[in-house]
């Protein structure tokens, strides 16, 4: 989960299917049968196979990938707490409709590499994991693609648009909206000015704290904990514990427990390590990308996000989306679509209505 919408420029002016395969290093080999795509009236079994791309010496990325051969692509980036299976329902609704759906675990998850990430996460900025993307189309034959992402990925894909809108044909965003970069203030500085220590983002800074704190809750629980998040205001860590092992988190209907065996397999097998370096690298992005400073992103793009989403609420975010903020960055905007009575795992909760989304939109540009 990441909360970095409009962040920015506010503080410069205040402050069911079968479980996939998916060993430690997936190979081309590795196949997953899926069931029905969604909204089909028919049963139509989609594959989805696994491998392993090297995209930079000693940095590989596990794929999992979905319909045609040939087909236009559409590359899907999950955030924080998730991986590649985040879109195992846009993956077979896209391949029905005659897409090639490519989604990655992003570096540092499930069975991707993690690389080392330094006393200030540098391997995590924005640039190194756009890097990845790049690279990972190249390897893919893709000089250009569409881009579905949510909360860290939709952040690294705005990321990707900024830096290379040559690669992007059009980009649905759920649940982060571009935040424009301000000189004014580091925006780790920033959150901790406005919300305090204990807010979730300032508390993960502390490499191990937090992992710390996870591995006395339980892989499974905290999962369930973020999953089952839907309050529309501020996610807080506190020093004191973030509740007791004991605690008992029901799972949302939109979870089933075949789904958080595997999230919780894979957590378990890599630890949180890698998708909390992100937030560590906050500042050291900021750092990099001066030259972007209150830059527009000029790609084509729809902004979907739930009405209970914590991101919708951060302060400012809600004028800035709505009253021409955005628009003035985000002039090729197309389309802002808020989905009532829906948290931050947007893709998840509502797969039918998002994957609907995610297809009327590209198909202006087929």
């Amino acid at each position: 989960m990441v909360v970095i919408a409009r962040l920015r420029e506010l503080l410069s002016s205040c402050c069911p299917w079968s479980e996939p395969t998916s060993p430690t290093k997936p190979t081309s080999s590795t196949m997953s049968p899926t069931a029905a795509a969604a909204g089909d009236d028919q049963t139509v079994i989609t594959t989805i196979t696994h491998r392993t791309v090297e995209v930079s010496p000693g940095m590989r990325l596990h794929v999992a990938e979905a319909g045609p051969a040939g087909a236009p692509t559409v590359l899907l980036l999950h955030g924080f707490p998730e991986l590649w299976y985040t879109w195992r329902h846009q993956m077979r609704a896209l391949a029905a409709a005659g897409y090639r759906a490519v989604a990655p675990d992003l570096r540092g998850y499930g069975g991707s590499d993690a690389p080392a990430a330094g006393d200030d996460a540098g391997q995590y900025a924005a640039l190194h994991v756009v890097g990845d993307l790049v690279a990972l189309l190249d390897a893919l034959g893709e000089k250009k693609v569409f881009v579905a992402a949510h909360d860290w990925g939709a952040l690294t894909a705005w990321s990707l648009c900024l830096f290379r809108p040559d690669r992007v044909r059009a980009f649905v965003a759920l649940s982060v909206a571009y935040a424009p970069r301000s000189a004014a203030r580091r925006p780790v500085d920033g959150l901790r000015a406005l919300f305090g220590d204990e807010y979730y983002i300032c508390r993960i800074q502390e490499p191990g704290a937090v992992e710390a704190e996870f591995a006395r809750l339980g892989t499974e629980l905290v999962l369930r904990k973020f999953f089952s998040y839907r309050t529309p205001a501020p996610l807080f860590i506190p020093k004191s514990g973030w509740g007791s092992p004991d605690d008992e988190v029901p799972l949302p209907s939109w979870v089933t427990e075949e789904d958080i065996k595997y999230y919780t397999s894979e957590f378990e097998r890599t630890g949180f390590t890698g998708g909390l370096n992100y937030y560590r690298a906050l500042n050291k992005t900021w750092e990099l990308t001066s030259p972007w400073t209150a830059a527009q992103i000029n790609v084509p793009v729809k902004f979907i996000i739930g009405d209970l989403d914590l991101t919708y609420h951060t302060p400012g975010a809600q004028d800035f989306i709505h009253k021409g903020g955005f628009k003035k960055f985000v002039p090729l905007l197309d389309d802002v679509v808020i989905m009532k009575d829906v948290g931050h795992f947007i893709n998840e909760e509502k797969p039918k209505e998002v994957s609907e989304h995610i297809i009327s939109f590209i198909k202006k540009f087929n």
